[in-house]
């Protein structure tokens, strides 16, 4: 009881050095910037990509609670699921023109997506939809099947077999898989998207401030998991949603700390906070429908401290380097497995130990595009890693480096992570990246020893 009562106090508590809590949008408003956000997208930004592809028709097609992954950026805000059976259809008449879409549903779907089908004259969706493609004689189909992301395979299989089976045979050879088109889709970032994802990644900096704070940590009281839940509960309150369940684990001299050596695959035990630690948290939010991915540090000072260790400092110093020697190898074309192949060549002649596994991110925080590494595979990874950069898409940065630190005579492990935009020629960090190991609690410059 007396633990609950400190930490229900410390939670209470409130300093002036943090910044104001960045705005949220009403759940009204979310939904008003995020169908404006569509429309735009399939106005203009869709046509240059079917054209792009060579895909002139392009049919996503969910159940409902089966949902395709392509789909749900499609729908509007206020649809949380497909309905029974929603068949869109995009079409393209010819090179750049714009792109005509269907609704082969009960109900329009958005504002686009215009209903197509009257099951009062035909009872038959699967011939609806046949008789759309046979009035505008498509030179390729491209259906949601693929073989390297699951982003682009989510045409379920009985869905491909009705399809077929109602497809006239003439039409059967322009089939084809829209994993390209579908990749490219879910990648690329609009001006109006890439206008707010400064503001998101600033919204997911200062809840990470906050669990990295003594307003959350009392050190010789919480433990990693009060943190965790911390976070979960202030994602909730701030009306945002997370992607995955947040990681917060502890690296300390102790030699019996193996942090450093403890494989991803496996989550950090429980432990209680302590001065000392080096604390990593990894975090994600979501929020108008695009995510972020953010791993960053933080120290409990000591009694008599009054800053964050030189020494730590410095293996932070080293993680940046490796941020920068990674970022510089983005270039037009290249693919994810040649950027990590140029990156590994420099690290390795620069004396840098470390792991880089940098992915895509948007409307998945794993979303698709070129994979540049994988934390158990610093080899080309088949297929996603051959999928070569474009400009206006957005990445999740993250890496680790490895520095042996005297003080504590052992490996220390700096991970990090932050969202970043690729616009053809440079990388820039959606809200800066972190340069200094945050402090617990932050230094008070009134205060001295």
């Amino acid at each position: 009881m007396k633990r609950l009562l400190l930490l229900f106090l410390v939670a209470l508590t409130t300093f002036s050095s943090f910044s104001q809590q960045p705005a949220v949008l009403t759940q009204r408003e979310q939904a008003e910037v995020i169908d404006s956000w569509l429309e735009d997208r399939i106005q203009n930004l869709l046509p240059a990509l079917m054209t792009e592809t060579g895909i002139d028709m392009w049919i996503v097609m969910s159940r409902e609670y089966n949902e395709d992954p392509v789909i749900r950026t499609l729908l509007p805000a206020t649809w949380h699921a497909a309905r029974r059976r929603t068949i869109l259809v995009m079409y393209q008449p010819s090179p750049n023109a714009k792109v005509e879409t269907f609704a082969i549903a009960r109900y329009d779907v958005g504002k686009s997506f215009k209903r197509a089908w009257d099951p009062e004259t035909q009872p038959d969706q699967w011939k609806a939809l046949m008789e759309v493609i046979s009035s505008k004689n498509p030179k390729k189909i491209g259906l949601n099947f693929a073989k390297d992301y699951g982003h682009a395979d989510g045409l379920t299989h009985f869905d491909h077999e009705e399809f077929i089976k109602n497809l006239p045979e003439s039409q059967r050879v322009k089939v084809t898989s829209a994993q390209n088109l579908a990749v490219r889709w879910l990648e690329t970032r609009t001006a109006a998207e890439m206008a707010t994802y400064k503001h998101i990644q600033e919204l997911a900096h200062y809840i990470v401030a906050e669990g990295l704070s003594d307003r959350v940590i009392t050190p010789g009281v919480t433990t990693t998991d009060d943190v965790v839940w911390f976070y979960r509960e202030k994602i909730a309150e701030m009306k945002l949603d997370t992607w995955f369940h947040p990681t917060v684990d502890i690296q300390r001299p102790d030699p019996a700390s193996n942090e450093a050596n403890r494989s991803f695959a496996v989550r950090p035990d429980e432990q209680v906070i302590m001065p000392g630690d080096l604390l990593h948290i990894d975090f994600g939010i979501s929020y108008l429908r695009l995510n972020t991915d953010t791993q960053e540090l933080a120290y409990v000072l000591k009694a008599g401290e009054t800053e964050v260790p030189k020494h730590l400092q410095d293996a932070l110093a080293v993680g940046n380097r490796l941020q920068d020697i990674l970022t510089s190898n983005y270039v037009t074309g290249r693919t994810g497995n040649e950027i990590l192949r140029e990156s590994r060549k420099q690290m390795e002649a620069e004396g840098i130990r470390g792991s880089i596994y940098t992915h895509p991110l948007g409307f998945y925080g794993h979303s698709a595009g070129p994979t540049i590494g994988m934390w158990d595979n610093q080899s080309d990874t088949p297929g996603a890693g051959d999928f070569p950069l474009h400009a206006n898409t957005g990445y999740a940065i993250e890496l680790n480096a490895v520095v042996f630190v005297k003080e504590w005579n052992k490996d220390v492990r700096v991970m990090l992570e932050e969202g970043a935009f690729f616009d053809g020629s440079k990388v820039t960090y959606y809200n800066g990246r972190q340069k200094s190991i945050l402090a617990i609690p932050r230094v008070s410059n009134y205060l001295g020893y």
